[in-house]
């Protein structure tokens, strides 16, 4: 059986959310948990609630052992860029891209 949560409209960038995506691809859920606590990163700590999110997911469904959870998948896919200008010399402006990203975690048995 598998359990999943996707986080939407994350403001922060795909790709540094990604680095900490990767870090737990393939790893038991426990350890993915105590990894991301620990990682110094942005991203670090909304891959976290995601991975938890999934995982209360699991617990609601009686049929799946909530203590062999492995993440089977892990992706980060871009959100919509909410676009903003900032004043430059001489009357120009300059584009502001403020990048949000969606991330998904797919929890499964071995």
């Amino acid at each position: 059986m598998e359990a999943q949560a996707i986080g939407r409209y994350l403001r922060i960038s795909p790709r540094k959310t990604r680095l900490c995506a990767d870090l737990v691809r393939g790893k038991r859920v426990e350890e993915a948990i105590q990894i991301l606590t620990h990682t110094p990163k942005a991203g670090a700590r909304l891959v976290s609630k995601v991975v938890q999110s999934a995982l209360a997911n699991a617990r609601q469904d009686k049929s799946i052992d909530v203590d062999t959870l492995f993440v089977k998948t892990i992706f980060v896919n871009p959100g919509p860029t909410l676009k903003r200008w900032q004043p430059k010399p001489m009357g120009r402006a300059g584009r502001i891209r403020k990048r949000t990203c969606h991330i998904t975690v797919v929890l499964s048995e071995p």
